[in-house]
């Protein structure tokens, strides 16, 4: 019924003729523009993701993402407080170990440094969501998402319950949410089945689901140390030209429990986040990446063009697409951007 107005509506205005028919009037004054304006901006959409490294007193600049660092649990503290005074309802937590090995053991560590920042979180923090990122990668020697076979490829299997292990592991900790981004086939049923089976019922799996391998993500593994040293993730991580089957495999993840769904990365793939929003009613997330902040921390800082402006269009944009969530390193800038 909705689509069948819609449709009339179309067709009406496209039979109105000028003079009769002038979109500016709408546009005249900033309250007539504030007033029809379909896609509003909140910092309530926002999720701030944040590098946590071992020890005290520790914040290192990361180069390739001005503003962003690796910072110790301390410092975690302070950046999410502020995060969430300025009206942002989560973060994303991602650990850089002191040790890593060919297994990743430091990701599921009961004492490891995400677990530990989560506690500290929860206790300090209790109104912020705290939402975990589920991977191997910033743990193993290799780099690589998941444990190696002998040939040097991913064994998909031998790694599902590993990747369970870590998110029980989060979830004791206290974590709201975890979030798989390994690109295993099958790793949000194991998530689920592990979190079950360890009393977790509750927490809830926001799932790396359209997760493309993409060069938008270099920034990222400067940040995580997380790039791999042999060979790249193009076996299990997607194509970024194959947009149906990124619509499978968001179906996949639904059908396996998914609580919320993820595009990642979000402005290249901002056709898939709208199939998305208009085929699955769950939650939907979209991962405005490091490269992604990267280009624009550039452009402005050449004076090539307006940061907060080209910043607050590429998120409204996510937005409109469709996300209801956005994980964006933009959080804070653009929380304070939007109070004026």
């Amino acid at each position: 019924m909705t689509e069948a107005l819609d449709r009339q509506a179309t067709q009406a205005a496209t039979a109105a003729r000028f003079p009769s028919v002038r979109g500016r009037r709408l546009r005249r004054t900033q309250a007539l523009r504030d007033m029809v304006r379909e896609t509003t901006l909140s910092p309530k959409d926002f999720i701030y993701p944040l590098f946590v490294v071992p020890g005290r007193g520790v914040r290192v600049p990361i180069d390739p993402m001005p503003g962003q660092a690796q910072l110790s649990i301390d410092h975690v503290l302070e950046e999410a407080a502020e995060a969430h005074g300025l009206g942002i309802p989560a973060v994303l937590l991602f650990g850089i170990p002191s040790h890593k090995d060919a297994a990743g053991a430091g990701a599921y560590d009961a004492g490891g440094v995400i677990q530990e920042a989560v506690a500290a979180l929860k206790s300090q923090l209790p109104e912020l969501a705290v939402v975990t990122d589920v991977c191997l990668c910033e743990y193993t020697d290799h780099g690589h998402c998941g444990v190696l076979l002998d040939d040097g490829t991913v064994d998909n299997d031998a790694t599902l319950p590993l990747l369970a292990k870590i998110a029980v592991s989060h979830a004791a900790a206290g974590a709201d949410i975890v979030a798989p981004s390994a690109m295993m086939d099958g790793q949000v049923a194991a998530l689920r089945g592990g979190l079950d089976a360890a009393g977790f019922a509750d927490t809830a799996i926001m799932a790396y689901a359209s997760k493309v391998a993409s060069a938008f993500y270099g920034p990222f593994r400067v940040a995580a140390g997380s790039s791999p040293r042999s060979g790249d993730r193009r076996s299990y991580q997607m194509d970024g030209a194959n947009g149906r089957e990124a619509v499978r495999e968001l179906a996949q993840d639904a059908a396996e429990g998914a609580d919320i769904l993820m595009v990642k990365p979000a402005l290249a793939y901002l056709d898939v986040l709208k199939e998305a929003r208009e085929r699955f009613g769950l939650p939907l997330a979209a991962y405005n990446t490091s490269g992604e902040y990267a280009m624009l921390k550039a452009a402005a800082a050449n004076g090539w063009l307006d940061g907060d402006a080209a910043m607050l269009e590429v998120l409204t944009s996510i937005k409109r697409a469709g996300a209801d969530l956005i994980i964006t390193y933009f959080a804070k800038e653009a929380a304070r951007a939007l109070r004026g």
